[in-house]
């Protein structure tokens, strides 16, 4: 893993915009690696001025929405025999499947929303979705929302590396923090920490809020339907 992580920003570097691109759509596809050695160091060669801000979300994102599109495709013309046999070589169990299409059958859009921003589910939240046949358009809008979500907060995080420890540091020291061995600079990733406890904080409450009106309106309806039954 340390010689992939080496490499994918290394991709970066020597490929620019493309790198990104071609290293979030693996990202979103099957290939289990972090979007977090893509993005942030995207956001430190923007602090540098060696991209732009702007350039690297968008090649970021469009990078996510097409490996994103790319697991719906397969689930959606080769099904859940394929994606069970061929999901377990990339940590994809049945058991996580069957989690998924369950809430996913009532809840599509906002789980293709806040499935992006969770570890370890962003990659695989558009299985479901291509299973359940959701909407083409409406999948990628909620996918690429949430995506992006995610990817500026990682680099603007990146931005304030540079920031905080200007610009001596290497990619080779970024990526380091991703492998432990940069005791010097651990505090990135003590920060980082708290960025994915963040995320995941505000996607409980964005859930919560959601289940809670869903109730409501689930109970007005019910209330409605046995008005109408009562006055037949």
């Amino acid at each position: 893993m340390n010689q992939i992580i080496h490499f994918i920003v290394d991709t970066i570097g020597s490929l620019g915009y493309t790198g990104i691109f071609l290293m979030m759509f693996l990202e979103s596809s099957f290939f289990p690696f972090p979007s977090e050695v893509v993005m942030i160091p995207a956001g430190y060669l923007a602090y540098k001025g060696d991209m732009n801000m702007w350039l690297a979300l968008l090649a970021g994102a469009l990078g996510s929405l097409a490996g994103a599109l790319f697991n719906y495709w397969l689930a959606l013309y080769f099904g859940r025999a394929f994606v069970l046999k061929f999901g377990r070589y990339f940590f994809f169990s049945e058991k996580t499947m069957i989690k998924m299409e369950g809430y996913f059958s009532k809840h599509g859009e906002i789980s293709t929303f806040l499935g992006r921003l969770i570890p370890g589910v962003r990659q695989y939240i558009s299985l479901p979705a291509g299973l359940a046949r959701m909407n083409i358009w409406k999948f990628s809008f909620y996918t690429t929302f949430g995506a992006l979500i995610w990817i500026t907060i990682l680099a603007v995080f990146g931005y304030y590396v540079g920031v905080w420890f200007g610009d001596d540091l290497s990619l080779t020291n970024i990526t380091n923090v991703f492998i432990d061995k940069a005791a010097e600079i651990g505090i990135i990733k003590q920060y980082l920490h708290y960025i994915v406890l963040a995320t995941l904080g505000a996607v409980v409450l964005i859930a919560a809020a959601y289940i809670a009106i869903y109730k409501i309106r689930a109970g007005k309806n019910k209330q409605n339907e046995n008005a109408d039954t009562s006055a037949k």
